[in-house]
Parts: structure tokens; C-alpha cells; sequence
């Protein structure tokens, strides 16, 4: 049922308003068909009855200078059968018969067997009947014949036969002929309302997936009814204010980095007159993984709005420049080389996010990270796999929240207070990746960036 179920704003108000017009018409196709049905049996059954009645009585006694029944009669008429029980054909139609009945118990006349058969109207007996053109032509129109047969005991079965007028079928063919003009008449303004509403949704729609706190709001002009035209002025106003506030989140975290770095600056430079080469060179680990610490916590607050722009790269190029870089400072990474891949990304920030996960492996892996690229035709995947115990299945993502540690093997002993991977899938989701991680058998961390082409 879901299937056919409408998604759009237009289709579904043209649906409801179709189910609202049938069931309309089909309200109205019931009283109109009872008020059919009431006509016939006051303009037909009753006055068939009548002439039933009519006859049995003249049966059972003529009166004086009343001739005689004849028991032949033409095809409205009604006839006496004495030498057989009549066989009707056609559907027994009930209302009739008890009509009949009742008719009969009222009139004071005993009668035996009842029955009442509407059958179509039979060209071959018109003709053996010899009826006139004209009331021929009626019959036909009406479509079908009422055949009665009322048993007089001992006498034998009057046997009438009425014109039979099908209204079900004319009402039928009437309703569903007003059903399609409504459809047409209501439903294509419906339609055409609904998608005059329902563009401007869709332009709301667009620009609120398109929103980014870097780029300009786009501009939406307020159309449709007056309450779209309320909802996209308060969604334009939304995004002022949010870009306000980012902006302010961007003055404050400069000022707050500002002020931060200027006394590390000065520690860094008083540090130098302490005497003792173990303490000064203590002093300035902290000074390091202070700043360290700032950059990190500065640029994952900063990661909506980029100051960098994005440029194409080599992506194994740079992967291969991080690696270097770690050779220099003594630390064994193995790079597994791969061919020249280029892709559009931001470069400075794709490089620390490549980082992070290289220091993770070698603070957690026994000192040593192996990095291999591997090129698919949709996707470019950038693994770095350590030698460490792995993470619990069950902290997989939980590790990527910011400032969370596992406290068996991220602990302050290693360094870092847990931004690293929160970081780095900060910048590869801003590229439009995603970072998995993935225990290895035997031992060991996979963490893989994997870049779109």
C-alpha cells in the first residue's frame, strides 16, 4: 500500500480530494439509485399488483354485466394458465414478490405459489406478440421484462408480464460519467495549486541542504500561500542569524588562540634561563603539547568555515610527503607506493587528518605504521595499519568522539587528550569521505580514509 502512496505535496492533496469526490459520488449514487428504486416499485411493482389483483377477482366472480376474463391478453396484460405451472425465466426478484403477497393478504383473495422474474426483453416475442413499433421501441428502451405468476387454487396461475425499466444500470453510467467531469474540473486546478505550493518548498528544500556556514545564504524569494511565504522569510532570517553567530564563534576563537599562544610565546623564551637540561627540556614538552593541544581543539572548532580553499592534489604525493616527514623525525613508516591520484581537496588540512592517523598508529603500535593507497574507479581509500591491540568492537565509534580516550592504551602516558580521530573525520567528511576503523586478525589497527572521485 505504501507504494502507491504519494510522496509529494501535490499528490497527495490531489488523492485526498479524489478519495473525498468518489466517496461523494458514491453517496449520491445510493440515494439516487434507492430514489430510483422507490419510483419503480410505486410507478411499477404497485399498479402490476393492481392488475393482478384485478384479475383474480374478476376470476373468481364476474359480476352482473361484467363479461367474463378472457384468458388471452396481450404482452402487458395479464392471462389465466390452466393447463400448466408457468416457467419463468430471469433473476427472482423478492420486493416483488412480497409485494404481491401482501397485496393479495390485503385484497382478502387466497393464493398459493408467488413468483417474479425479471429476464431481458426477448426481440422474438415482441414479434410473435405482433406490439407496434412504437411500444416496441419502448420496451427495448426500459431492457428487461417482469414476468409474474400467481397461483389461484383450483384454478389455475394468473401470469403478467411488465415492462421493466433498469435503472441501476442508467444510474451507473450517470454517476461515473459526473465522477470523471468532477475529476477533471476539480482535479487538474487541485494539481496545479498544489504544485504552485509545493515549488517554493522545494527551492526552501534545496537551499536548506545547500546551507553551509562558509558560503552566503542563498537567496529565496518568499512566494505561495502566506504561510510559505512565513516559513521561507523565517529560514532566511534562521540562517542570519546562524552565520552571525559563527562569525562571532570565529572572532572569539581568534582572540582566544591570540591570547593563549602570547603567553606560551613567553614561557618558551623564560624557560631558556633555567639551568637544569632535564627540567628546561621538561618544560618545553609541555609548552609543545600545549600548543599542539590548541591548534587541535582551533582547528576542529574551525573545520565549518575553512580559510583553505579546496585545490586539485595529488593524493599520493602528499601521502607520501607526511611519510617523509616522519622518516625525518626517526620513526619507521612503510609507504607501499601507488600511482599519481588526483583529487579535488582542501591540501594543508587532508595532510593533518593523514597525520593524526600516522601518529596514532605509531603511539599505539609498537612504534611502527605501514600506509598503503589502494584506487577504485569510484573511490580512493588511504589505509595506515599499526600493530597495536586493536579497539573494542564495541567502542569503534565512540573513539571518534572528541576528547574521549581508551583508558587501557590512549592514556596521558602516550600523549594527546582523544581530538585526533574526532579531527581527522572532521576533515575527511568536510571532503566528503569517511574514516573506518577495523581490527585485523592476528593483531593490529586498520584506519582507513576513503576519498570519493
Amino acid at each position: 500500500m505504501r507504494r502507491f502512496w504519494p510522496t509529494s505535496l501535490p499528490g497527495q492533496i490531489a488523492l485526498l480530494v479524489a478519495v473525498a469526490l468518489f466517496v461523494a459520488q458514491a453517496l449520491n449514487f445510493a440515494l439516487l439509485l434507492r430514489e430510483r428504486r422507490a419510483f419503480r416499485f410505486a410507478e411499477i411493482t404497485l399498479p402490476a399488483v393492481t392488475r393482478l389483483i384485478d384479475a383474480a377477482e374478476r376470476h373468481r366472480a364476474p359480476r352482473v354485466g361484467q363479461p367474463a376474463a378472457n384468458p388471452r391478453d396481450r404482452m402487458r396484460g395479464v392471462r389465466l394458465v390452466t393447463d400448466r405451472v408457468p416457467v419463468l425465466r430471469g433473476e427472482p426478484e423478492t420486493d416483488v414478490e412480497s409485494a404481491i403477497r401482501s397485496g393479495f393478504a390485503e385484497a382478502g383473495i387466497p393464493i398459493g405459489r408467488i413468483a417474479a422474474h425479471i429476464r431481458p426483453i426477448d426481440e422474438a416475442e415482441i414479434r410473435a406478440r405482433g406490439v407496434g413499433e412504437h411500444r416496441a421501441e419502448r420496451l427495448r428502451r426500459t431492457g428487461a421484462v417482469l414476468d409474474s405468476a400467481v397461483e389461484l387454487p383450483g384454478r389455475g396461475w394468473l401470469v403478467s408480464h411488465t415492462p421493466w425499466p433498469m435503472a441501476e444500470r442508467g444510474v451507473l453510467w450517470q454517476s461515473l460519467a459526473q465522477t470523471f467531469i468532477l475529476y477533471v474540473i476539480v482535479l487538474l486546478p487541485v494539481l496545479w495549486i498544489g504544485r504552485r505550493i509545493a515549488k517554493p518548498l522545494r527551492r526552501l528544500a534545496d537551499a536548506a541542504r545547500a546551507f553551509h556556514p562558509a558560503r552566503p545564504l542563498p537567496a529565496i524569494e518568499p512566494q505561495g500561500p502566506q504561510d510559505v511565504r512565513l516559513l521561507i522569510a523565517a529560514f532566511t532570517d534562521l540562517g542570519q542569524r546562524v552565520n552571525a553567530m559563527v562569525d562571532e564563534k570565529d572572532r572569539m576563537l581568534g582572540a582566544i588562540g591570540h591570547d593563549l599562544r602570547t603567553p606560551l610565546a613567553a614561557l618558551r623564551v623564560r624557560i631558556e634561563s633555567v639551568e637544569d637540561d632535564t627540567d628546561r627540556a621538561r618544560m618545553a614538552e609541555t609548552i609543545d603539547e600545549m600548543n599542539a593541544t590548541l591548534d587541535d581543539i582551533l582547528s576542529l572548532a574551525r573545520l565549518g568555515r575553512p580559510s583553505e580553499a579546496a585545490t586539485d592534489v595529488d593524493v599520493a604525493a602528499l601521502v607520501d610527503a607526511v611519510v617523509e616527514d616522519f622518516r625525518d623525525l626517526g620513526h619507521a613508516v612503510d609507504l607501499v607506493e601507488a600511482a599519481r591520484v588526483p583529487l579535488h581537496l582542501r591540501q594543508n588540512l587532508m595532510r593533518r587528518a593523514v597525520r593524526n592517523l600516522i601518529e596514532n598508529a605509531i603511539k599505539y603500535g609498537d612504534g611502527h605504521a605501514a600506509v598503503r593507497i589502494e584506487t577504485g574507479p569510484q573511490a580512493v581509500a588511504i589505509t595506515v595499519a599499526d600493530r597495536g591491540p586493536g579497539i573494542p568492537p564495541d567502542r569503534m565509534e565512540g573513539v571518534f568522539a572528541p576528547f574521549t580516550r581508551l583508558e587501557t592504551s590512549r592514556n596521558r602516558d602516550t600523549g594527546g587528550i582523544g581530538l585526533g580521530l574526532a579531527l581527522a573525520r572532521a576533515i575527511v567528511r568536510d571532503a566528503g569521505g569517511e574514516i573506518m576503523l577495523a581490527n585485523r586478525d592476528g593483531g593490529g589497527l586498520d584506519a582507513t580514509i576513503r576519498l570519493p572521485r
